[in-house]
C-alpha cells in the first residue's frame, strides 16, 4: 500500500542536497515522498564513494575471499576436488583467482547499484543534477562544473542537506601513486594478486583489506601502530582475529608505526618509526579518511566544524544553522552507511514536520567484514570495566553449538552483555560467520529493551548458529547474582 503524507504545506518545501551517497539518497526519497521538491547535487555517480569505491566493491570482494575460504576449507567436511592427471591419476587442483575478473565483476555490481538508485530518485520525482554543489549562505546551492569552476546552476531551498562523505586521508610520506601505494580507492585496478601486500593502519578498513587479500592467496604483513588489531573493539574478538590472521599465515606488526613508503619500481619499501624495513610488492595505506567539506561554502554559511573539518550535528542531523542538516562521514556522528542513510531520513522528517527519534549511538549495530566477521551494538564490555555503566556479560564460544560443529566453525563466540539487576540487554558481540546477519536479535533486544528472560524464551531453529543467543540469555537468567560468572 502506498504511502500517503499526513503533513501539508502552505507551499511546497524546497530541498537541496549536495551529495547523492547513502545519506544524500535516503534524505530525497523521503523528503520526496512527504512532497517536498527535492534537486539532489552529485558530482560523480548516485550511490556516492558507498556504492562506487568504498562499501559495495570493498564486500563484493570480501564475498570473493570467503568463496576461496569455503572451498579450501571443504577437505575438512570430506568434500575433496580432483581432477584426473594425463596418467589417469587424480590431481588435486588449486584454487586460483583471476583477480581482473574479480575486480570487473565488483566494478560492475557497483555500477549496477548506482543506475538502480538513480533510477529509484528519479521514479520519485527528484531533480538530480550533475556538479559540484557548494552552499550560498543558508538558502541556496550553487552547481559548478568543477571545484572553483564556471557556475551553471542556482538551487534555492527551504532546507539543505549537506552529504559529501570522505576521502582516503594521504600521509606526505607514503604518497600513493595508484601503481604499488595505494589507497582503498585504487585496489580495483589490479589485474593479478599482489604478491606480498603490505597493509599500513589496522583499523577496521585495514583489517578487512588484509583479511580479504590473505585469503585470496596474497602473502600479507599487517603494520599496526597499537598493540593489537582493530583498537578500541572488543579485545575478545580482537584476540580471535589475530589468532586467524597468524593462521593464515599474516604477518602482524604490532606498536609499528609506518613512517615512509616508497614505490621502487618493482615493489615497495616501508620504513618504521624504530628504523626497520619492510619490502613489498604493494602497499596499502589504510590510515582513516578526511571529510570532503573544504570549500563547500559551509564556514561562509555559518556552519559550525571541528578542526579536522567535521560537520557538528545533533541527534537530528541538525547543523548550527537552522535548516541545514548534515549526514554520513563528514560529521561528528559514526562513519557507517547505514548511519549516514538513517541521519539522511531524519533530518528530512525533522526540517518537515514528521515524526522524528532522534539517533542514540548505543543503539547502533556495525560489523566488521573481516573473516570472521566482528558483529557489535550497544555498551561494550569494556563500559563495564570502566564503570560506565553496572552489567554482567555471558561469551559462548561458538564451537560448543551443534551448527557451527556440522559447518567446521572453530572461531567465533556469542557475547551477551546485561543491565545488573533488571537483565535488560543492553549490548552484544558476535564473531563468526555471518555475524552481520546473527547480530540483528541482539540489536532488535537493545532498542526495544527486552530482558534476558524475553529473548531466551523465543524459539531458535535447532540446531543453527543464532540458537547461541538463547543459550547465552538462558544461561543469565538470575543477573543479578554477585557470584554470575562474566
Amino acid at each position: 500500500m502506498e504511502y500517503m503524507s499526513s503533513l501539508s504545506f502552505e507551499r511546497t518545501q524546497r530541498v537541496a542536497i549536495i551529495g547523492g551517497g547513502p545519506g544524500g539518497y535516503e534524505a530525497a526519497l523521503a523528503a520526496a515522498q512527504l512532497g517536498a521538491e527535492v534537486t539532489l547535487v552529485e558530482r560523480a555517480s548516485v550511490g556516492g564513494a558507498a556504492v562506487m569505491t568504498d562499501v559495495v566493491p570493498s564486500k563484493t570482494l570480501i564475498a570473493t575471499a570467503d568463496a576461496a575460504v569455503a572451498i579450501k576449507g571443504a577437505s575438512a567436511l570430506g568434500v575433496q576436488l580432483f581432477a584426473k592427471g594425463g596418467d589417469g591419476k587424480p590431481l588435486q587442483p588449486e584454487v586460483a583467482i583471476n583477480l581482473a575478473a574479480v575486480n570487473t565483476r565488483l566494478l560492475s555490481l557497483a555500477r549496477q547499484q548506482s543506475d538502480d538508485m538513480r533510477a529509484s530518485l528519479v521514479e520519485a520525482g527528484v531533480r538530480i543534477v550533475s556538479g559540484h554543489g557548494r552552499l550560498e549562505g543558508d538558502s541556496a546551492v550553487v552547481i559548478a562544473t568543477e571545484p572553483g569552476g564556471t557556475d551553471f546552476d542556482r538551487v534555492e531551498a527551504d532546507t539543505l542537506l549537506v552529504s559529501v562523505g570522505s576521502s582516503p586521508r594521504e600521509l606526505p610520506s607514503a604518497k600513493p601513486d595508484g601503481d604499488r601505494i595505494l589507497t582503498w580507492t585504487q585496489l580495483y585496478g589490479m589485474r593479478s594478486l599482489p604478491k606480498h601486500l603490505i597493509v599500513v593502519g589496522s583499523g577496521v578498513t585495514g583489517a578487512e583489506f588484509a583479511s580479504a587479500y590473505m585469503n585470496l592467496g596474497s602473502k600479507v604483513t599487517l603494520v599496526s601502530s597499537r598493540d593489537q588489531v582493530l583498537p578500541g573493539e572488543d579485545s575478545d574478538a580482537a584476540a580471535v582475529l589475530e589468532k586467524v590472521f597468524e593462521r593464515g599465515g599474516m604477518t602482524l606488526l604490532s606498536k609499528a608505526r609506518a613512517e615512509s613508503v616508497v614505490n621502487t619500481g618493482d615493489g615497495v619499501v616501508v620504513t618504521l618509526a624504530d628504523g626497520r624495513t619492510v619490502e613489498g610488492s604493494h602497499c596499502l595505506m589504510a590510515v582513516g579518511s578526511i571529510p570532503n567539506t573544504a570549500g563547500i561554502g559551509l564556514e561562509e554559511a555559518g556552519v559550525q566544524l571541528t578542526s579536522s573539518g567535521n560537520i557538528r550535528v545533533n541527534r537530528v542531523a541538525r547543523t548550527s544553522v537552522p535548516n541545514i542538516y548534515a549526514a554520513g562521514d563528514c560529521t561528528t556522528f559514526v562513519p557507517l552507511a547505514s548511519v549516514a542513510s538513517m541521519q539522511g531520513r531524519t533530518a528530512i522528517f525533522h526540517a518537515l514536520g514528521d515524526v522524528v527519534i532522534p539517533l542514540e549511538r548505543r543503539r547502533i549495530s556495525a560489523n566488521i567484514f573481516t573473516a570472521p566477521e566482528i558483529a557489535t551494538v550497544g555498551w561494550s564490555e569494556q563500559d563495564i570495566a570502566d564503570g560506565r555503566i553496572d552489567g554482567v556479560v555471558r561469551k559462548l564460544p561458538l564451537s560448543a553449538n551443534p551448527r557451527a560443529k556440522m559447518q567446521g566453525i572453530k572461531d567465533g563466540f556469542v557475547k551477551i552483555i546485561a543491565r545488573q539487576g533488571s537483565g535488560t540487554v543492553i549490548g552484544g558481540v558476535i564473531v563468526g560467520p555471518r555475524a552481520s546477519e546473527l547480530i540483528y536479535p541482539i540489536a532488535i533486544a537493545v532498542e526495544r529493551r527486552l530482558t534476558i528472560d524475553q529473548v531466551s524464551r523465543v524459539f531458535a531453529v535447532y540446531p543453527s548458529l543464532s540458537a547461541s543467543i538463547t543459550d547465552a540469555t538462558r544461561a543469565m537468567h538470575v543477573v543479578d547474582r554477585n557470584d554470575l560468572d562474566s
